[in-house]
């Protein structure tokens, strides 16, 4: 190779490298691409490092199978509390430490995931199409966390439940809003579902976080 052409791809080799390291960094630090892969690809404590939307997902997909258990448990009602345990261990597992469960909970999930989208948005360089969904995932979070509540609310009565009588009204509103968990509710009546207030669900919250990374690139 001629003297000229190893020079021109040695100083190549030179610009390029730290062109390439330069960029790779300034991807990993961008605090809003950070922040929104917090949300959606990956996070440290989470079960399998998956992200904290993907987790609260997977989570209410257990719960909403053992609340269908309670429900369908109408005539004993030790199977209503022991399943109405499990929904427990899937929404927040801090109220009852073993169960099918990931051991994360839907509503810890929910409440990383909102706070993860919110600081994606306040972050500096945050996009237009950031704070936009932002609002959207984040309420549709927040309505997570509030079913999440009003479950554990439900889960517990049925454990203290004396009668089948006593727990079925209970265990027929816990089936129903266990469901909601992902699918939202159609609240105002409009024939859709969206992310406003007391509607959205994890499958909203979900949507809108992946036309956000769309709108920002990401994969």
């Amino acid at each position: 190779m001629p003297v000229i052409t190893k020079c021109l791809l040695v100083f190549t080799l030179i610009v390029t490298i730290p062109l390439t390291v330069s960029t790779l960094l300034a991807e990993q630090t961008n605090p809003v691409h950070a922040h929104i892969g917090h949300v959606m690809d990956g996070f440290r404590s989470t079960p399998d490092g998956q992200g904290l939307l993907p987790t609260a997902i997977a989570e209410a997909k257990i719960a909403a199978q053992h609340a269908a258990l309670v429900a369908g448990s109408a005539d004993n009602l030790d199977g209503m509390k022991r399943h109405a345990g499990h929904v427990l261990h899937a929404v927040d597992p801090s109220e009852i430490s073993s169960g099918p469960g990931l051991g994360f909970g839907v509503k810890p999930a929910a409440v990383g995931a909102s706070r993860h989208i919110r600081m994606a948005a306040d972050s500096e360089g945050a996009s237009g199409n950031v704070t936009t969904h932002t609002q959207h995932v984040e309420t549709s979070t927040n309505n997570t966390v509030q079913r999440s509540d009003e479950l554990i609310a439900l889960a517990k009565a049925i454990q203290e439940a004396t009668t089948v009588a006593s727990a079925a009204t209970a265990a027929e509103r816990l089936n129903t809003l266990a469901a909601q968990l992902i699918s939202g509710r159609d609240a105002n009546g409009d024939g859709r579902i969206g992310w406003q207030e007391n509607e959205g669900g994890l499958q909203q919250a979900e949507q809108h976080a992946n036309i956000m990374k769309k709108g920002e690139g990401l994969p």
